[in-house]
Parts: C-alpha cells; structure tokens; sequence
C-alpha cells in the first residue's frame, strides 16, 4: 500500500471563537456557503491535487463530522487502497491514553497509520480554512528543493502580520527564521498552518518532541523552530489565491459574501476545481409568488416567500410571506417567520426566527459604529414573534445572550 503522499488534516478544535455555532459540533463540520461544510474545501483540495490518501484527525464534539464524513464517497475516497480514514485519539495497550496534546502530539499518535504506507512525504492541512490550493505543486516545490519541510505561506497586509506566524526567507525563499505573532514583523509572508514534510524526518522529529516534557507538542511552537535551529533546510512555498482562517464569526460572515462576489478567487462554481460535499436529498429550492431573490444563493429544499438579497441560504430554509433577509448566512432547517426582518445576522442550524422579528440591523444605523456587529442566533434558538435581537447581540439555544471576548 505504499503512497508518495499522505495527507493528515487536523479536524479535532473546538472553535471557541465561533461561540454558539460550535457548541455541539466541531468547527469544520460548521455549514458553509449555502451545500458545504467546512471540511468540503481541503478535503476537495486533496482529491483534486491527487491525493488519495488522508487521515482526518478528530477530537471535539465529533459525532456529526464522522457522519459526514462516512466512508468518503462524495469526495471519491471511499478506497480500499487509501482512502479517507477518522483518526479519533485511542488507548494503546498499556497505555491510558490521552487527548491529542497539540498538533505535532496528534500526528506523533497517528505514526502507526502513516507508516503502513510507507509515503516519502506528508502534508499537513487544517480542517478550518476555506480555500482551493494545488497540494501538488507544493510537493513538486519540496521536493525540488530537497527540504525537510516547505510550509505554505502568503503575503498578509503588514498590519495583520502580528496575527500571524511570520516567516522569514533569503532571496531563494529558503525560511532563514521564524517568529511567532511577532509585535514587530520583518517581513509580512504569513504561515497559513500547511506543511509538506518529508516523512523520514519528521518522523523523527515527532519522536524526539514527545520525549521532550516541556514541549507544547505543537508544529509551529516546537517541530518548526527545532529544525530550523538544528539546520534543516526549510523552503516557503508562496500562495496567492483566496484563503481565509474562519475561526471568527466575522471571518465566517465574510467568507460567505465573499463566495457570493465571484471576482476574489472563491468561485465555487469552478468545474476545473470543484468543491465536493455530502449534499442531501431534497426537493428543488421553491420560489413564491410574491419572492424576490437578487444576488443570493438559495439551496435545494428551501420554500422563498418572501425576499433574499446578497444571502447565502442553505437548505430546508423557509422564509415566510412579507419577511426579508439581507447580508445574511441562514444554515439549515432555519425557519424565518412571515413578515419577520433578518439583516446582517448568522442564523444556526434549525433557529426559528418568529413573524415580525427583527434580527440584526445594517452598520450604517448605528450610533456607535464600534459597537456595531453581526447578530448571530445559535442552532434551534427561538426567537419569539415581535422580538427584537440587536446588532452585536448573541443568543444561544437557550435563548440566552453571550457576550463575545
């Protein structure tokens, strides 16, 4: 069963960033922009780069991700030979076990996997990212240059590069330093958390990270700057095409109006690079009599009644006679009541939004623009008829507000 490649994608955070649409379900099983989940994207992103080899390393609130997931089918790797293949942690004999510690730790666990492929390299990918990346020609670059590890990176404006893990290169591109979130960045090539290793050493890089007790167990804190200092050639591998970290309920917001303008690099509608999902069985979307939809997407099974305009709807959505949805992203089996108004809003799974509630407000009818902000309403919440929910406010499925850090 050897392999060239094997890709392990990490799935198991929790998104604690995301608040209420991550309490009962891992952050790249969260819905996204209109028939996907998260995880579509790098799992899209292997098929299509030819890799027909991954793990996918699962940890919080798992349950509908391996669902999802299954045997692989909708992606085409549902493989005897390869494959995708759940990676939960696991109780080795004699041992207790543990949670996966950090990143490097959930590699370093899963050895045994990759090892019965025998591949040269190994790539490591984020379940959380929305973006469509050649995985190939990052491998073709590592091995090119004969690294022990190429990690992808792109320019971020220099404001934003504190955020990040910043890495700095020589004139070949060859990564001469690395600094994490650094308050004074020498340069604005950000890490985008995507690595192509060769398996031989990382492999004992791994062994040696987990004999260390004070390591953190984590790629970017320890693997990394361990073989940076020790010498070990290390190449950046420049992407310039869409990529954003939806770890954020405004970076998800914007990533879904993103797929709605076409002109930034996310074009789902690529047939050169299509992005694959487990899309339900369900009756074509339906439109009223009275609906006006305009610069929206409305997926299968939804019931328009009233009007949609630069929304992304997924399915089994109904919005009622007279109500009106605006700059909004409603996931599945939301039910927007008659005559109701949402704007600016994320709307969870299965939340019922009342007649004539309001939900959300545009930025431009706030006193205070700081305090402005997305309204979101946490799966199955219920919003009662007549009820108002303000911009920046945040209710869980309990009904109860949550403030944001």
């Amino acid at each position: 069963m050897k392999k060239q490649v094997v890709a392990m994608l990490l799935a198991g955070g929790q998104g604690s960033r995301l608040y209420v649409l991550t309490g009962k379900v891992a952050k790249p099983a969260i819905p996204f922009g209109g028939k996907y989940r998260i995880i579509d994207f790098p799992l899209s992103n292997c098929v299509n780069s030819g890799i027909d080899t991954v793990g996918v390393l699962t940890q919080y609130q798992p349950l509908e991700l391996n669902s999802y997931i299954g045997s692989g089918q909708p992606w085409d790797l549902d493989q005897s030979d390869g494959g995708v293949h759940i990676l939960p942690p696991y109780v080795a004999q004699g041992d207790q076990g543990t949670w996966y510690k950090g990143t490097a730790n959930a590699i370093y666990q899963n050895i045994g996997f990759i090892d019965l492929y025998e591949p040269e390299y190994v790539v490591i990918l984020s379940g959380d990212h929305i973006y469509k990346m050649d995985y190939a020609n990052m491998v073709n670059r590592h091995k090119e240059s004969g690294a022990a590890c190429t990690i992808s990176v792109m320019e971020v404006p220099w404001a934003e590069a504190p955020r990040f893990g910043i890495m700095n290169v020589d004139e070949e591109d060859n990564i001469v330093e690395f600094e994490e979130k650094p308050k004074e960045p020498k340069s604005n090539l950000a890490s985008m958390g995507i690595y192509c290793f060769s398996w031989k050493a990382l492999r004992e890089y791994l062994i040696e990270d987990e004999a260390d007790k004070t390591s953190q167990n984590d790629f970017g804190k320890n693997i990394i700057p361990k073989m940076l200092s020790d010498g070990k050639k290390m190449v950046a591998y420049r992407f310039s095409g869409y990529w954003k970290d939806v770890g954020t309920l405004d970076s998800l917001w914007d990533a879904n109006m993103d797929m709605l303008a076409g002109n930034n690099g996310l074009d789902v509608f690529d047939t050169e690079w299509p992005i694959y999902a487990r899309a339900p069985r369900k009756a074509p979307a339906y439109l009223g009599e009275q609906a006006v939809v305009s610069h929206s997407v409305v997926t299968q099974g939804s019931i328009i009644e009233g009007s949609v305009e630069n929304s992304v709807v997924a399915h089994s959505v109904t919005v009622g006679e007279g109500a009106s949805v605006r700059y909004s992203v409603v996931m599945p089996n939301v039910v927007i009541g008659p005559g109701a108004v949402v704007e600016y809003a994320i709307l969870g799974e299965g939340a019922h939004v009342g007649a004539h509630a309001k939900v959300g407000a545009p930025p431009e009818t706030a006193e205070d623009p700081e305090k402005w902000g997305i309204a979101v309403i946490g799966p199955f919440c219920e919003i009662a008829a007549e009820e108002t929910v303000a911009p920046n406010q945040m209710l869980d499925r309990d009904h109860k507000e949550v403030a944001r850090k």
